[in-house]
């Protein structure tokens, strides 16, 4: 039998232990509900947090702004915002030039010009193959991207795009080579015997 002594050691060691445990539970409940509020902080930033009437009214937003935008395409590399700005001036007040450009900075060779009136874009589509910096412009009204509405390409085969490297597709059934599917007789000149051939 164990002696009044060594009860109370456990007691006081097991005590010692629940309080520990309590602790840490007590700042891991912390720290989680300091990430849930990070987290709704970061939400609300990025506006992923949003009602559907935000949503409808800023893509109405869009639409009106893209209907006062066109698209200018074959823009030189070289050409600088201020550049087209000029070129489009003569259609009406430019409130925006946007030079799409990849990951590293250089331009794709396209731009949207965004005007302050919607009548300016009839006056910019007449500067359609206009020239700037010795390249012709493409100039197309700019249309609004519906989010969720990918255009879907048909999954036919692509003779470019490597695949069959030449061969058909099908072969009849009537044909069949002695050398196997797609192969071709090679004839090698007489040479020395090789152990390796």
């Amino acid at each position: 039998m164990e002696s009044d002594d060594d009860v109370d050691m456990h007691a006081a060691d097991a005590n010692e232990e629940l309080d520990d445990m309590k602790k840490r539970l007590k700042e891991m409940e912390d720290e989680a509900a300091a990430l849930r509020e990070m987290q709704a902080k970061v939400e609300k930033e990025m506006g992923s947090v949003q009602d559907p009437a935000t949503a409808s009214a800023s893509q109405a937003n869009r639409e009106e702004i893209d209907s006062r935008s066109v698209f200018v395409g074959n823009v030189d590399y070289s050409c600088t915002p201020e550049e087209v700005q000029q070129h489009f001036q003569s259609c009406g007040t430019v409130n925006r030039v946007t030079i799409r450009t990849d990951k590293f900075g250089q331009p794709k060779g396209y731009a949207y010009v965004e005007f302050l009136e919607v009548e300016a874009v009839q006056e910019a589509l007449s500067l359609n193959e206009s020239e700037l910096h010795g390249r012709q412009l493409k100039v197309t009204a700019k249309r609004t991207n519906i989010p969720g509405m990918k255009q879907f390409r048909s999954r036919q085969a692509n003779p470019y795009a490597g695949g069959f490297r030449g061969r058909s597709p099908y072969a009849p059934p009537f044909i069949y080579s002695p050398y196997g599917y797609g192969k071709v007789p090679r004839f090698r000149m007489a040479m020395r015997y090789s152990p390796y051939y």
